[in-house]
């Protein structure tokens, strides 16, 4: 059987188009962007083409407003350096306890080395931010706000547009991490109030290798990378224009498949969910299912663990996952989860499954076929369930299986 790929949050395959657009700038096109001559004029066009692209699918005021990254990691921090950098006396972060490692374990290194004093809002039981904390701690001493536009492993989407205005209110500068959120939902950064917003390529059918960093036009920016001229003296280094072009084309294809992105794509998501729902009981979605990004859905299964439940799932040729790719291999439940307070019979077993608009209805059916008697399977081997079914029929048990 063809193999089902539904972990599109962790990466997704490029795009067949992307790569055609990419082809020529390894060989045939391959001069320098920042050279006078002939060969870099032509890549420099190239170049300014991509960045045009990038800016439509963002709904920028201005091209420039882009500055070219390594990915999304490096993209958040910059923004988060350099506010602290260039926002004098002003030494605090804010943050929330959802975010992704590449802003979570930068402003913990931060806080740790006495360089920042940081705030990390929590959420409710649906991953919302709890606005009314948010509030309370922003302040004179707030540098730099740095809350993502969507989460990566629920889905849930945060109201940035709102943050951002109130971000402003105290003084202070307002950057998104919508790794996830670009090329899957509108944008329009030239009427809001978002200083910085990082994204990454190979969330949206480009490269792995190649983010971006938006800048609105007046926002002072430290270059994290020294060297040379280019991207306007924001980021040194002779850039990468295989992935810049790449990146481009993905942007333009995915401004065209919005649409698809809100209606199909939303509807497989769905589909997904309710029949797992339906078909295997102590199961629930986690996250803020009526405000959530159209391709993600994340759904605990109580008693097992989520490791196995994957493991079944790739013997079938499906592969999904138990949460960021950028924190796989723990033994712990999701942070994400934790600060949910989702039960630990139940983080433990939560899968996240996120589709693409390369995706179709028999993989739906593929993953609703599978699926239950994977899990069924699992919690025959699990003594918590056995427990847990002790309990149901009224039977003695040695222990309370809810019990974290």
């Amino acid at each position: 059987m063809e193999p089902v790929y539904l972990d599109n949050n962790a990466t997704t395959r490029c795009a067949p188009e992307v790569v055609q657009a990419m082809l020529p700038y390894f060989s045939e096109q391959f001069g320098n962007a920042s050279s006078m001559h002939a060969f870099g004029a032509e890549v420099g066009s190239a170049l300014a083409t991509a960045r045009k692209q990038l800016q439509a699918l963002l709904g920028a005021e201005y091209d420039h407003e882009i500055v070219y990254t390594s990915g999304g990691t490096e993209a958040d921090n910059t923004a988060i350096l350099s506010a602290l950098e260039t926002q004098t006396g002003r030494d605090e972060v804010i943050t929330s306890a959802v975010e992704h490692p590449a802003v979570l374990a930068l402003v913990g290194h931060l806080e740790k080395t006495g360089r920042a004093k940081v705030h990390v809002i929590g959420v409710d039981a649906k991953g919302r931010l709890d606005v009314e904390a948010y509030r309370k701690a922003l302040g004179p001493r707030t540098a730099i706000v740095s809350i993502m536009w969507a989460n990566n492993e629920t889905g849930t989407i945060f109201p940035v547009e709102q943050l951002a205005e109130m971000a402003h209110q105290a003084g202070a500068l307002f950057h998104t991490d919508a790794v996830q959120a670009v090329g899957k939902i509108a944008m329009n950064l030239a009427e809001s109030e978002i200083d910085m917003l990082s994204l990454s390529g190979h969330k949206l059918h480009a490269p792995k290798g190649i983010g971006a960093l938006y800048v609105r036009k007046g926002t002072r920016l430290r270059p994290m990378v020294r060297g040379g001229h280019q991207e306007r003296g924001r980021r040194a280094g002779t850039e990468n224009i295989p992935g810049i072009v790449g990146l481009g084309k993905a942007a333009e294809l995915a401004l065209a498949h919005l649409e698809d992105e809100r209606t199909r794509v939303a509807a497989m998501r769905d589909r997904l969910e309710q029949g797992l729902l339906e078909a295997i009981p102590n199961s629930f979605p986690t996250g803020d299912v009526d405000n959530r990004l159209p391709n993600t859905a994340n759904v605990a299964f109580e008693y097992i663990e989520g490791e196995a439940i994957l493991l079944l799932m790739n013997r079938e040729g499906i592969a999904a996952s138990s949460g960021s790719a950028c924190t796989s291999g723990s033994l712990e439940p999701s942070h994400v989860l934790r600060a949910m307070n989702v039960p630990y019979t139940a983080a433990h077993g939560a899968i996240r499954f996120s589709f693409s608009r390369e995706n179709t209805d028999a993989d739906v059916d593929r993953a609703l076929e599978a699926m239950p008697p994977i899990i069924a399977r699992l919690r025959e081997m699990s003594p918590f369930w056995k427990e847990r079914e002790k309990l149901a029929s009224g039977e003695a048990s040695a222990f309370n299986p809810t019990y974290a």
